[in-house]
């Protein structure tokens, strides 16, 4: 819920920066369907689903992820959107080494109020005794005193990143040109 947060910030900053977001129509996107099925999935298993048909969990997280990068990879030619497909990927390089699981700093866990692991029900994000690559991990938070507090891993900073590039180079905001906005 936080990245989707982040991206509906970014895309109101487009007109206040003077773009418009009518323009995002001129950019053609292939192979949104793998990315709707990844998102699907992804909300399926950790929303919907989490306490039920737990054997297919971790296999389908990580499969989620190639549907994903199918999309990144048609689509890498657009501008700043291959931050995006890095920020994924290096999620998934830590999901994957952690038995599909992103691994999360206690210390952010706690800051955050996140939830933990519930036996039997899958959580994508959990504090882990020994995480491979934990600095790719879930390492900061925002705090529970905000609204949508939640732990987010350096990946997910990436995804933001480049969802704004996208969304100011496609809406010709002053904020992706250095010579102000479009005339």
């Amino acid at each position: 819920m936080l990245i989707v947060a982040a991206v509906v910030i970014c895309a109101a900053t487009v007109p206040l920066t003077g773009g418009r977001l009518s323009s995002l129509q001129q950019i053609k996107l292939r192979g949104t369907l793998a990315l709707t099925l990844a998102l699907a999935i992804q909300v399926l298993i950790i929303s919907v689903f989490p306490d039920r048909f737990t054997a297919t969990h971790v296999p389908a997280h990580l499969g989620s992820y190639a549907l994903a990068g199918v999309f990144f990879w048609l689509n890498r030619r657009v501008p700043g959107l291959w931050i995006t497909g890095l920020g994924g990927g290096l999620n998934l390089v830590a999901i994957a080494a952690n038995g599909g699981v992103m691994p999360a700093s206690a210390t952010a866990v706690a800051a955050s109020g996140a939830p933990t692991a519930d036996a039997g029900a899958f959580i994508n994000s959990t504090a882990m005794a020994a995480p491979r690559l934990a600095w790719l991990g879930d390492v900061f938070a925002l705090p529970s005193i905000w609204p949508l507090s939640n732990v987010f891993s350096i990946g997910d900073v990436l995804i933001i990143l480049g969802v704004a590039i996208v969304l100011h180079r496609a809406g010709r905001s002053c904020a992706s040109s250095p010579s102000g906005p479009p005339s």
